[in-house]
């Protein structure tokens, strides 16, 4: 099987991939690791086997590669796993994993296992000598709270951990609920772990999705195959495993969350009703905003009179989204001008409607995640 590195540099020679410094230097790196994986334990000398002492050596140091979106990140962490010679390996998206780690810890509760956090993770050592993450995200307190511990113990036992993310590690669960918990987390991270940045400015996603429009109406089988496309080009799932895209559920606060239907590698699949028929507020929206680069909307219905609170919550939707760059892509009834024509803020709607449109620009498409500041 053919090296990381000369994977890369294949697809390289060959124009599926551009040539790119940030992206070989890291290319570069993930190649040492599986060198050292791969790597035959150190032999034990004769007093060592007389004794029955262990051989000193180290677990090699993980990989946190962070940057914005579409800069490459799951496509080396394809390319790394795809081709590290081991069998004892994982490759898994970072919210499915902590839902496994939640549901085993409270299996583990119920045996009454004396400290079921520290048995899980050395349970699963046992098993996986390299874990690869794709996009780590953290927005729930109860994962921040435990995952010092519990990522601690699985490293000690000697699993290497490799991740994306699209923030560098300080940034991880920014202002969140109770955050000192995390913190030894961090610490851990910076610790064990080589953090690379893979924050250059070209956006390759883009190419993705060049030529597909944002904007999708009437509703329809036609305008739900777009989105679909559109999601299954982000997030590299493939569509022929559609009924296994992972849900999620996003950290309201106040001990609140939100069902995410889809959500992968910071895209997010939600419906009108969900987001603008129920009573939510700019906090809502705020929340879903920070934790999506993309949100895909669909079910947008025409809206008169009778609809003036939903039509108001969309505003509140749009704003928060637009103020992040998030990029959206809808199924709608009908275009942004055609949503909202008479009714209680009708003439402020007009300032939406303008939103959405400059939302669907090239400019703004190519914009960063985040607010400016």
């Amino acid at each position: 099987m053919a090296g990381m590195l000369a994977r890369y540099d294949a697809l390289i020679a060959s124009g599926e991939l551009r040539a790119d410094p940030d992206q070989r230097a890291a290319a570069e790196r993930l190649d040492r690791l599986q060198r050292e994986l791969e790597a035959p334990p150190p032999k034990r000398g004769l007093f060592a086997r007389l004794t029955g002492t262990a051989p000193s050596s180290t677990d090699p140091r993980g990989v946190y590669l962070w940057g914005g979106v579409g800069r490459g990140k799951s496509m080396l962490m394809d390319l790394f796993v795809e081709t590290l010679g081991i069998s004892a390996k994982r490759r898994v998206h970072f919210h499915a994993f902590m839902l496994e780690v939640d549901r085993l810890i409270a299996e583990a509760r119920k045996a009454e296992r004396k400290d079921p956090l520290i048995a899980v993770a050395l349970r699963m050592a046992e098993q996986v000598r390299c874990l690869a993450f794709d996009e780590m995200v953290v927005t729930n307190t109860a994962d921040a709270a435990i995952m010092g511990r519990f990522f601690t113990a699985l490293m000690e036992a000697g699993t290497v951990i490799v991740t994306t993310s699209n923030r560098p590690p300080r940034d991880l669960y920014k202002d969140g609920l109770n955050r000192s918990l995390f913190l030894p987390f961090i610490d851990l991270v910076e610790a064990r772990m080589d953090v690379l940045s893979l924050n250059g400015e070209t956006d390759y996603r883009l190419d993705r999705i060049g030529g597909l429009a944002t904007w999708h109406a009437p509703l329809g089988d036609a305008a739900t195959a777009q989105v679909r496309e559109a999601f299954f080009r982000l997030t590299d799932f493939e569509p022929e495993d559609a009924a296994h895209v992972p849900s999620g559920q996003l950290d309201l606060g106040g001990g609140r969350t939100l069902h995410v239907p889809k959500s992968l590698k910071g895209v997010g699949v939600f419906s009108f009703k969900k987001l603008c028929g129920a009573n939510r507020g700019a906090a809502d929206y705020l929340a879903i905003a920070q934790a999506f680069h993309t949100v895909i909307l669909v079910g947008i219905p025409r809206m008169g009179p009778e609809n003036r609170n939903e039509a108001i919550r969309f505003t509140k939707l749009v704003d928060a989204l637009y103020e992040h760059r998030v990029k959206l892509f809808v199924t709608a009834a009908a275009a942004p001008e055609e949503l909202y024509q008479a009714g209680d803020g009708a003439f402020e709607f007009e300032r939406t409607v303008s939103r959405l449109n400059e939302m669907q620009s090239d400019d703004y498409m190519a914009l960063g995640h985040g607010t400016e500041d």
